[in-house]
Parts: structure tokens; C-alpha cells; sequence
């Protein structure tokens, strides 16, 4: 292995809120970038919680859809829900200067917009992000627009992977990580609770 060979961690975080806040952002160095508020859903379907997330966009994708719908994200009366995966978190404090809080210290998550999955306003759907699409990790996304909102879609039960497939080790490696085995006499990978 090269000495000047750098190995690299990813931290993504997958998941489904809604878009608020689409912005420009001219800093004083640099180069202007856009900028979004992800509210992320989790919890139970009959009490759900939000989770604010400050975003920088990245992902190219992500980008062109940000600035096409920023009219709808940034209209308090339009619902703009989002499949999608954020990368680099990190939190950042800051002082309340204004209400209640003023003086006390908050805390803001940060991170990268990398990629839509699928985006719908006001229910109907104005993207979808082709399946035959993976990452560079190798990952199918996980999420589809049928997919309820509090409802992630399910894993096959069996998955064939061609060792021609240049993505062939990282996807052996997530789906190990998924909990599948492989079968050897059928040659799949296969969830254990679909086992025979």
C-alpha cells in the first residue's frame, strides 16, 4: 500500500424529514453555497419527533432539486417531504441573543446534504432517484417513494452478488453487515429469517 494512500470513515446518517429554509450562502471567503434545514422524522408513527439538522448541500443532485423547489421549501404553507442521506455530522454552539433563552447557550447540528432519494410536495411526488443508481460505497438506496414516511422498505430476503461486480467487496461487506449469510449450495446471500 502507498504511503500517500489516505483511508477515510464515513459517517452517513439516512432518513426522512422535511425541507425548510433554502438558501444561498455568500461567505466572506470562498465560494457562495447552498445551504437547507432538514427536520429528520424518527420515533413512533403515533408520536413522532423531529430533529433539526443545519445542511450544506453537496451532492450535485441535491443541489440542482434545492434551488428547483427552493419556492415550495421556503413556503410555510407547502409540505416538502425528503428521502435522504446526510454525511460529516457535527454539532456547533451558539448564544440565544433574542426570547426566553437570550444569553443561554444552544446547541446546532451540522451537516452535508449528499444525496435525495425521493422528494415529494404537498404528497405528490416531484422526484425519485433511479434505482439503478449506487453509490460510490456501493449501496442501493434503502428508501422509495412508496415507502411510508414512518416506515423504512424491507430488505430482500436474497441477494445475488456477481464477483465480475467492481463494488463486489463493499457490497459483500454491507450486506454482512445487514445480517445476511451465504449459502453456498444456492450461491445467494440470504437473511436469516428467510432461511429454509
Amino acid at each position: 500500500m502507498s504511503h500517500t494512500e489516505k483511508k477515510f470513515f464515513n459517517l452517513h446518517i439516512d432518513g426522512i424529514g422535511y425541507f425548510e429554509r433554502a438558501r444561498e450562502v455568500t461567505p466572506k471567503r470562498g465560494e457562495p453555497f447552498m445551504a437547507v434545514a432538514v427536520n429528520a422524522l424518527h420515533g413512533a408513527a403515533d408520536a413522532v419527533q423531529r430533529v433539526r439538522f443545519d445542511c450544506t448541500v453537496r451532492g450535485q443532485e441535491a443541489e440542482r432539486l434545492v434551488r428547483e423547489h427552493m419556492d415550495a421549501i421556503n413556503d410555510r404553507d407547502a409540505k416538502v417531504l425528503v428521502g435522504f442521506r446526510l454525511g460529516d455530522l457535527y454539532a456547533e454552539t451558539f448564544t440565544y441573543e433574542k426570547g426566553d433563552r437570550a444569553g443561554e447557550t444552544g446547541v446546532s447540528l451540522k451537516a452535508r446534504l449528499l444525496r435525495v432519494e425521493w422528494l415529494k410536495i404537498d404528497g405528490e411526488t416531484v422526484y425519485q432517484r433511479p434505482r439503478q443508481e449506487a453509490s460510490p460505497d456501493g449501496e442501493t438506496p434503502t428508501q422509495s417513494e412508496e415507502a411510508s414516511p414512518t416506515e423504512p422498505e424491507p430488505l430482500p430476503a436474497e441477494v445475488r452478488l456477481s464477483k465480475d461486480d467492481p463494488d463486489f467487496e463493499a457490497k459483500k461487506a454491507k450486506l454482512k453487515e445487514q445480517g445476511y449469510r451465504f449459502v453456498a449450495r444456492d450461491k445467494v446471500w440470504r437473511l436469516p429469517k428467510a432461511a429454509a
